[in-house]
């Protein structure tokens, strides 16, 4: 798949594409049915398709303090826009110039000459351009006169509420993740390089495969029952501590996961962690032989649960 950026050139195979717009952060099912609905227009019409989203997310522009809230990384959305069958991802870097265009020139300038977008599809509740000036009906409306076919595909619901990013940040902050899994159709992962810790974990016979969380939202801190996907695509099972480490000063925010089948070095290399089962909240022992007796009845329970 393509990675593309402005203002650098649209590869003429990829001109006269059916964009697919939105942020797209977590592609959970409503995100989806947004690409889905792109990639069935691209087929009928014999056209490529672009998935375009906004790096860094405009919340973060605008709100530069905001606490971290990302569900997913470029790289993690390349993969999963890719698997959904577009051609090309196409990264809007939102800054204070894209923040000042208005409406009228993001479609004339950005989709229809620089792009070349033939078809636009978005969410019903999709906004652009300068002070959110823009809409699915201004989209509509401008766009058709620069050839631009625009489209909105409705909300999705589940449990009788609309999928949303907002419904897979509360369940995980919550420690509910089989939420979160049904609501992205997949299990909420965190990637990232494995990094030199303490090596508190080897010192008490866990040796873990430890990360930073970066500009993840922080799920609720606990034990959790995970599955991990290895830079060269083989998956181990196993538990991790995402948290402040309580038992151990100073504290440290870390992603701290023991792998039940893999011995070897992962320093350094570039790893993905589904969070699949809540297992408990973060403890402070009495001890460390207290901490190690529960660790091992944690890693017995998420085996158990990752098996079934």
């Amino acid at each position: 798949m393509s990675r593309l950026t402005l203002p650098g050139p649209i590869p003429d195979a990829l001109r006269g594409a059916i964009v697919a717009l939105g942020n797209f952060d977590g592609f959970h099912l409503g995100h989806q049915a947004v690409v889905g609905r792109a990639v069935q227009r691209g087929a009928h019409e014999r056209r490529p398709v672009i998935v375009a989203t906004f790096d860094p997310h405009p919340v973060r522009h605008f709100r530069p303090d905001a606490a971290p809230f990302r569900l997913t990384t470029l790289d993690q959305r390349e993969r999963m826009f890719l698997a959904a069958g577009a051609d090309a991802m196409l990264v809007f870097r939102f800054d204070d110039a894209l923040a000042s265009t208005s409406a009228e020139d993001f479609i004339a300038d950005l989709l229809a000459r620089k792009i070349g977008a033939t078809g636009v599809v978005t969410g019903e509740d999709f906004t652009f351009g300068k002070a959110r000036g823009g809409n699915p009906h201004v989209l509509r409306d401008i766009g058709a006169a620069h050839g631009i076919v625009a489209e909105t595909v409705a909300p999705v619901t589940l449990a009788g509420e609309v999928v949303s990013s907002s419904r897979i940040r509360e369940a995980l902050q919550s420690g509910d993740p089989h939420g979160a899994t049904q609501l992205l159709t997949r299990p909420f992962a965190i990637e990232g390089t494995v990094i030199h810790g303490d090596k508190r974990g080897r010192e008490l016979g866990w040796p873990t495969a430890n990360m930073e969380l970066g500009t993840y939202l922080r799920p609720k801190y606990g034990i959790y029952a995970v599955r991990a996907r290895l830079d060269d695509g083989s998956e181990h099972d196993g538990v991790a501590s995402l948290g402040v480490r309580p038992m151990f000063d100073p504290p440290k925010l870390l992603l701290e996961t023991y792998l039940f089948d893999f011995d070897g070095d992962l320093y350094g290399r570039t790893v993905e962690i589904a969070l699949h089962h809540y297992l408990r909240g973060e403890e402070k022992f009495d001890s460390l032989d207290a901490l190690k007796a529960q660790m091992a009845a944690d890693a017995a329970q998420a085996k158990e649960l990752l098996s079934a």
